[in-house]
């Protein structure tokens, strides 16, 4: 066997040290340590112990609204109390006088990706009020960085998709322009026609072959509503496997027997849940979602932004935040936090050569810790990013430019 690179010294999660080879970016090999004296390659690099993991999903993220290394935008705070249609004004505001979005979208994609990100999902704004050019201008951004990262678009109607004339034409235009996955948002709460809503996403669904990421901010029974709604539409449509409901607040409003049966139709009908763990918010039980069979993921969301100031665009921190907030303490427990920013997270975004396995893209981090756990509530700098068995970043410093 041809070897182009030996990673020496690796640490698994398991705990043993080997060594991990590398062939057209392919990992081809992982050996035990004391097994492997006899391998070769054109290169090779002593990782010194350190713990490898499979690089960040980040699942959840809008690139195009980040004021991330702009001049800082103060939050606004509601009038009236949580209110979708208010925040989007005072974002179209802010967007207004921020920086070009090109140069926003890049130092945000530098900032997940020096901490550890290898694959993303990003909602983009497509609705009438403009139209297709964040879309494109984000498209634009991708190609510049897809040695670095992959990212899948979703085409996300924010304003509304009936409340907001011409939208459900945009949504469809979208494909043409670079969108991987047709987004919804509040079917019940902001366009206040659910069937109406799930008819236009389903349909554009069905006719671009694509997938679904609804962002779901609807409380309780109206909520619950709208999920099941979402999977009778994902059961008939035979997508399964396809759909993520992203915060789905409401699974965390209900009683636990309703978030029993809810958690079986989701699984039913293989339907992702995407969370953040974000603030006060009650949010899905990620433990009782898990034990039904539901895929549960990460997201950072909201990086600086008109929705919220936090944001440092590092899934490791998120899964601590995933964990803390669901009170995880035992090392089982922050394993199922990691795994909500790695393997869960590649699950629902229909990832295939993800991992650190034999045949899975040799795209890695590596982290200053002796095992999963300590990663979670540590949160380790100095780690270094691997794609294709490539070092793009080293101690945390990103080496390898846009192009």
């Amino acid at each position: 066997m041809t070897i182009d690179m030996l990673f020496r010294n690796a640490r698994l999660v398991d705990g043993r040290l080997a060594i991990i080879a590398v062939t057209d970016g392919n990992i081809v090999a992982i050996e035990q340590q004391t097994a492997a004296h006899g391998m070769a390659a054109s290169s090779e690099i002593d990782l010194d112990g350190r713990l490898v993991v499979p690089g960040f999903v980040e699942g959840h993220v809008h690139l195009d609204t980040s004021f991330y290394g702009d001049a800082w935008r103060p939050y606004v705070p509601y009038t009236t109390g949580f209110n979708v249609g208010e925040r989007v004004e005072i974002q179209h505001r802010n967007m207004a006088a921020a920086a070009p979005m090109e140069t926003r979208a890049r130092n945000q994609l530098d900032l997940c990706i020096a901490n550890g990100s290898t694959r993303m999902r990003s909602h983009v704004m497509v609705d009438g009020s403009v139209g297709l050019k964040s879309l494109q201008t984000i498209a634009a951004v991708r190609e510049q960085y897809r040695h670095l990262i992959d990212i899948q678009l979703v085409a996300f109607p924010q304003s509304g998709l009936l409340t907001c004339p011409g939208t459900a034409e945009l949504l469809d235009a979208a494909f043409d322009h670079g969108a991987d996955v047709v987004g919804g948002l509040d079917p019940a709460a902001v366009d206040r026609d659910v069937k109406g809503h799930l008819d236009i996403v389903f349909g554009i669904a069905e006719k671009r072959g694509v997938g679904v990421d609804i962002h779901l901010h609807e409380p309780g029974t109206m909520g619950l509503f709208s999920i099941e709604e979402i999977a009778a539409r994902t059961r008939a449509h035979g997508m399964q496997g396809k759909v993520t409901i992203s915060h789905a607040y409401a699974l965390g409003d209900i009683p636990a027997d309703a978030v029993r049966r809810v958690a079986d139709t989701l699984a039913e009908s293989g339907i992702a849940i995407m969370t953040t763990a974000p603030g006060a918010r009650a949010f899905p039980p990620v433990l009782a979602l898990r034990e039904a069979g539901v895929t549960v993921f990460g997201g950072n969301d909201n990086i600086r932004d008109s929705w919220s100031p936090y944001g440092d665009g590092d899934m490791l921190r998120r899964a601590m935040m995933i964990g803390h907030r669901s009170d995880f303490r035992t090392d089982e427990e922050l394993g199922i936090a990691f795994d909500a920013v790695t393997v869960a997270g590649a699950k629902a975004l229909g990832i295939a050569d993800y991992g650190l396995h034999v045949g899975a893209r040799a795209d890695f981090v590596t982290l200053r810790a002796a095992h999963i756990p300590e990663a979670v509530v540590a949160v380790p700098k100095g780690r270094s990013v691997y794609r294709y068995g490539v070092c793009i970043v080293r101690d945390d410093v990103l080496i390898s430019a846009a192009q």
